[in-house]
Order: C-alpha cells, then structure tokens, then sequence
C-alpha cells in the first residue's frame, strides 16, 4: 500500500469520529464545507462505533480522523482496520478517552482544540471573580427581598476588587488564559503549579506559592488543574478549612478535583463561598444541600464552549487540518510524554 506525504498538493482522505449530536453542534455547514475543501471526507454518518462493517471500510482508506466528544477508543484492534491512519484532529479538548497508548505507538500525530475550549472558561471565570468580588449575587437577591436600596457608604470594606489576592491552581491552558485576563485589573495574583519555577511565574507576572499559601492567602480561589490520579481530592479538607472567612472557591475543572462532603459543610456553615460549575457527581441529588445555600452558586458545567463558542472549536480543527495536509505539522500538538499533568 502507498502512502503519501503530507505536502504541498496532499489532500488527506478524511473521515468524522464522535457522536452524531457532537458533530451537529461543533460542525456546522459551512464547517463541514471548508473541512471537505480540504480532504476527501467520508460522507455521512460520522463514525461512532469502528466495529461496524461501514466503519471498518471507511478505515480502511483514512489518512486523518477529525475526532470530538463521543469518539470511541482507538485502541489496537481498530488501529488494525485502518493501516493509514497518520492523525487525529480533536475538535474538543481531553483526548484521554479516545487516544490509546497504540496510537502513540503507531506514532500517530494528535491535535486538540483544548485551547480554544479554554477561552469560554477563562471568561467564566474572570466573570465570576468579579462579580463575587462585589459580592452581586447576594446583594442583588436581598435587594429583590427588601425592594430597598442599602446605605452604599458604609458598605463592608471586604466589598470590591481592589487589590484582591487571587490564587490561581494550576497554570493549565485555562488557568494561563485567566491569568492574562486578570493582568487589566487591580489585583495580585498567586499560583500554585509544581511544574512552573520562579522564572515561569515572573514571566506569567504572578507570585509563586506553595499549595497551603494559596488557600490561607487568597480571596478568591479558582481551580483549573486536571482531573488525574494525583489531583483526586486535592483541594482537601484542610484547605477549605484554611480559607479566609468569607473567601470563594471557584471550581471549573472537574468536581472530584474538591473533597466535596468538605466543601459541603464550610458553605453549609457560611464559612466560605463558592461558584462551582462542576460537581461530584456531574449532577447532585435533588436533596443535596449546595442547592440551598445562598452562598454558593452551582451551574451546569456550562463554562465551556457552549453554542456559538463552538465555532471556536471547528475553526481551530480546520486550521490543524490544513496545516497537517501541508507538511507543516500541528500547532496545537498534544504530547504524550505531557499526559501525566494533562487532561
């Protein structure tokens, strides 16, 4: 069998992977038409099961797969139906549910649009840094209350955003793109990441601290570290129990990142705030007691790319693909060797 290479004039046989609900919402017509001027793209339905006698023969011919949230396993036994496989273009961002250790086997180049799913994110969570920071979300609701304005000039000096010690956990894709959006305001900003130095974080224009500091020391805490073996709970008891009266956690990374039972009792005792986009489970039980606290705002893990923000996702996945088909390689390239502090 022959196999070209990427280069001028290669136009790559392509094929969809992922559910058929992901590619409606991420790719919409004109998407699809741009990916189709630059590959000969399987035609519909996009492939969500490889063991199918259609999906082993679409396989068996694809140079590059476009992938997002839905693809199943390319594990060693689908690898084997589609000798040509050379890429995958993710249009969302973890690729650990897809992306098997065969595939960097095979040496098999992968891309992932986590870089444009970051912006959302980062923009939530500047959104709500500010708006905990003036505390809105009680004041308006007892301003609905009472129907009556409250005497702004003796408004609690812990009210405002001011000078206000943000922490920052993890110098992830979206904890760097929050980072650069603070960088305009009034405010100081800690990290915590064992992987950034001293230099890293002079460079990133914020101060360097120990995991323990971050959570005695700021105002407002805001998770962006991944889901792995090693950061299951890491936002412990005793952190929570080490924050300021008053401060906020704001989590958008993933719920059992937080010990949630101890997340539960400092909100539940007014101890703390939170905004927490995403919980443990992905849905609470109706009787949990976070939905009734009026210091805590949950909402339904929608800080990521959510509709028109999905062409984010499809534009950074065309630009890849173009890139790859020229010889030029990805610009957004996931590494293996990074997966162990990745999603």
């Amino acid at each position: 069998m022959t196999v070209s290479t990427p280069g001028p004039g290669f136009r790559p046989r392509a094929a969809l992977a992922m559910s058929a609900k992901a590619a409606a919402a991420v790719l919409d017509r004109e998407s699809l038409d741009a990916l189709a001027a630059l590959c000969d793209l399987a035609p519909p339905p996009v492939l969500d099961d490889f063991t199918t006698p259609r999906a082993r023969a679409v396989l068996a011919d694809v140079d590059l797969l476009v992938t997002g949230w839905g693809c199943p396993p390319l594990d060693e036994v689908t690898l084997a139906a589609a000798p040509r496989l050379r890429a995958v273009v993710h249009t969302a961002g973890s690729v650990r549910g897809h992306i098997t250790d065969a595939c960097w086997e095979r040496g098999i180049d992968v891309s992932s649009a986590a870089s444009a799913n970051a912006v959302p994110v980062a923009e939530y969570t500047l959104a709500m840094i500010l708006l905990t920071g003036k505390h809105v979300l009680e004041r308006a609701r007892a301003y609905r209350a009472t129907r009556t304005r409250d005497d702004w000039l003796r408004t609690s000096r812990t009210i405002g955003n001011h000078r206000r010690t943000i922490g920052i956990l993890s110098a992830s894709l979206t904890g760097r793109r929050v980072i650069e959006l603070l960088r305009p305001y009034d405010l100081h900003v800690l990290l915590h990441d064992p992987y950034v130095t001293d230099a890293d974080a002079a460079e990133l224009g914020v101060e360097r601290v120990e995991l323990d500091e971050l959570f005695t020391r700021g105002d407002t805490v805001s998770v962006h570290t991944p889901l792995l073996p090693a950061t299951r709970g890491l936002v412990s008891r005793e952190l929570l129990e080490s924050m300021r009266p008053g401060a906020v956690l704001i989590n958008t990374a993933r719920g059992a990142v937080v010990d949630q039972d101890a997340l539960t009792e400092a909100a539940v005792a007014g101890r703390i705030r939170a905004v927490v986009d995403v919980t443990e489970p992905e849905v609470l039980p109706p009787e949990h007691p976070l939905w009734d606290c009026d210091n805590v705002l949950i909402t339904p893990h929608l800080a990521g790319s959510q509709g028109n923000e999905w062409r984010r996702l499809a534009d950074l996945a065309l630009a890849e693909t173009a890139r790859w088909a020229s010889g030029a390689g990805f610009l957004h390239p996931v590494r293996r060797e990074r997966l162990a502090f990745q999603a």
